[in-house]
This record gives C-alpha cells, sequence and structure tokens, in this order.
C-alpha cells in the first residue's frame, strides 16, 4: 500500500505557541520522522549515565530525567489527543500544567534505564496510532486547552516537540547526539 500523504498542516490547525514544534519537522511525514527519531533519541540518551541523567543545568532547572519525563508525558497526552480527534470526539479537552507533571512524577526516582525504555515502548504505541488512521481522520479537528487542532497537526507537534527538547538536552546538558 502506498505511503499516505497528509499534507503540512495549516496556522488554523494548532494554537499559535504550538508553531515552533512544528517548524522542527520540515519532512512531509511526521511519522516516518517518528519512526525514525526514536533511534536518533535513543542513540544520544544511550551514553547518559544513572549519576549524570540527574544533572540540572541551573538551579530549578529539570533534570535529564526529568526531560525525558516529560517527553513521554507530553507524547501521550499528545497522542491521546489525536486519538479522541481521530474518532470525531467532540469534547473539549483540558491543557496540562508540564511543571506540575514533572513534579508530581517523581522522575528522578525512576532508574534512567527504564524512562527511555518507556520512552521507546511509547514511541512504538505513538506509531502504530497513527499508521493505523484512514485518511479522512488527518483533518479531524478538536479543541484541547482551548485552542483547535487537527490530528494531522498534533502529528507534527510530536516529533517537534522532541526534536526541541533533543536540542536542549545538546546544548544545556551536554548530552551528544
Amino acid at each position: 500500500m502506498p505511503a499516505l500523504v497528509i499534507g503540512r498542516p495549516q496556522n488554523d490547525e494548532f494554537a499559535p505557541y504550538y508553531a515552533g514544534y512544528i517548524s522542527h519537522v520540515s519532512e512531509e511525514d511526521p511519522v516516518a520522522v517518528m519512526e525514525a527519531q526514536a533511534v536518533v533519541t535513543r542513540a544520544a540518551l544511550c551514553n547518559v549515565t544513572e549519576p549524570d541523567s540527574l544533572y540540572r543545568y541551573a538551579p530549578g532547572k529539570w533534570s535529564i530525567k526529568e526531560v525525558v519525563g516529560h517527553l513521554a508525558d507530553s507524547e501521550r497526552i499528545f497522542a491521546y489527543r489525536a486519538l479522541r480527534f481521530a474518532r470525531s470526539d467532540e469534547q473539549p479537552l483540558q491543557g496540562f500544567e508540564q511543571n506540575d507533571y514533572v513534579l508530581a512524577a517523581n522522575f528522578d526516582r525512576i532508574p534512567f534505564t527504564e524512562l527511555m525504555q518507556q520512552l521507546a515502548d511509547l514511541r512504538r504505541s505513538t506509531v502504530a496510532l497513527f499508521r493505523g488512521l484512514e485518511e479522512e481522520a488527518w483533518g479531524r479537528r478538536g479543541i484541547a486547552s482551548g485552542n483547535p487542532f487537527t490530528v494531522r497537526a498534533l502529528a507534527f507537534v510530536i516529533p517537534g516537540h522532541e526534536r526541541h527538547h533533543l536540542r536542549v538536552l545538546q546544548d544545556r546538558y551536554g548530552v551528544k547526539a
């Protein structure tokens, strides 16, 4: 079966805040990006030791473990939103406060290898979700955090968000890509 070309999201398909994440994905197939990205992210994180995973580049900033945990939590939420919208669920979805999630999760207590495995397992699930969508589902819309989103836009937000944080890990935490 030929690959489905879903097209890039238009500006009315997402909240302006997410434009930066979407701009990190220049490729046309965000699901292929997600698949390849799983390998890139794992390679970048595999050299982080357990003690190093607790590093914070400044007081009050997240540890590397917390960044990885945040990536997983955010992907779960974005994928859940995509699922709801793809299934024509018209109920508006609440937003989430990322700092509260990170604080409540206490990611620093979880072994770093387990956090990396969670992220990898989650990515496989996210890819399967998007690969299983029918063509009509990609343009379906919903409301999250008081803003409109399409399934297509969320498919670009997920890898763009991860690329953003991988750059932060490289630039501010010294993680080698």
